[in-house]
């Protein structure tokens, strides 16, 4: 991708280059029906790649990302993220990526989910169950435990990292 015309990229002050681009693509992608996972900038000079990551319900296909890529490039261009060369990358983000943000849990009630704990519960530093109901402050998973099956409810900030289970 071209070094673009010059044009600023939303936002001011040292504001990291990864949050004032995510302020120009999350609403290109909303209203190609597909939502903002992630921004990545990874690498320096003309090797930069901004890595794009990109979801919606159903999953995302290659099309989805060649649409995303076509529709990002020339925005990307006028917003300049860098003084130099860069490479744009869209994808999707993979079925065991953790999970960002309130959509994430929304999207995954009913399913099999990881959590990863920042102090044990019970002696268990991961919880394993299915999600049956999250909001922005709490979660609450049903377990399975031998010989009976219960309830937990932790608050968000309590969890490290949550991730759909992925079963092959």
């Amino acid at each position: 991708m071209a070094k673009g015309n010059g044009l600023s990229i939303p936002g001011n002050g040292p504001q990291p280059v990864a949050d004032r681009l995510r302020e120009v693509i999350s609403p290109i992608l909303w209203t190609l029906g597909l939502e903002l996972v992630d921004v990545l900038c990874v690498g320096q000079g003309p090797r930069s790649i901004v890595r794009v990551l990109i979801d919606k319900s159903g999953g995302v296909s290659i099309a989805d990302c060649e649409q995303a890529h076509k529709f990002l490039g020339p925005a990307l261009d006028v917003a300049d993220p860098f003084p130099h060369a860069y490479t744009l990358e869209v994808s999707s983000p993979g079925l065991d990526r953790p999970f960002k943000g309130s959509q994430d849990y929304q999207r995954a009630i009913g399913k099999e989910v990881s959590l990863k704990l920042r102090q044990p519960l019970e002696g268990q530093w991961r919880i394993t169950g299915e999600l049956v109901q999250a909001d922005e402050q709490v979660v609450v998973m049903a377990v399975a435990a031998r010989p009976t099956s219960r309830t937990v409810r932790l608050n968000r900030d309590l969890i490290a990292e949550a991730k759909l289970v992925v079963k092959i």
